[in-house]
């Protein structure tokens, strides 16, 4: 059974860093394009970022460009979100998925498998 596993989540103060992890099990990783989406409650879960299988190709949503990168190590299975200067309104559950695409998906419906999520929560 393929598993996602979100790390890194926590509390953190408006203007500072987090890192999350998503480690992958029973998956030939590398092949895999790999997203970040959010959720806060009562919304639509929303995509953040993407990133393909070699790493080359990224993809951002506009509300955290320029604050948040994505990074992956296939060697470790596992895909990093790094995330700075951190707001409020990025309080949400972040959730990790993989796509057997092509290319650097926005759309929710082409990931096929998800993790449970980490919460982040930005204090003002």
């Amino acid at each position: 059974q393929v598993q996602l596993v979100e790390s890194g989540g926590g509390l953190v103060q408006a203007g500072g860093s987090l890192r999350l992890s998503c480690a992958a099990s029973r998956l030939p990783f590398s092949r895999y394009v790999v997203g970040w989406f959010r959720q806060v409650p009562e919304k639509e879960r929303e995509f953040v970022t993407c990133i393909n299988w070699s790493g080359v190709d990224t993809n951002y949503a506009d509300f955290v460009k320029g604050r948040f990168t994505i990074s992956r190590d296939n060697a470790k299975n596992t895909v990093y979100l790094q995330m700075n200067n951190l707001k409020p309104e990025d309080t949400a559950v972040y959730y990790c998925a993989a796509s057997f695409g092509a290319g650097t998906t926005t759309l929710e419906n082409e990931y096929a498998f998800w993790g449970q999520g980490t919460q982040v929560t930005v204090s003002s």
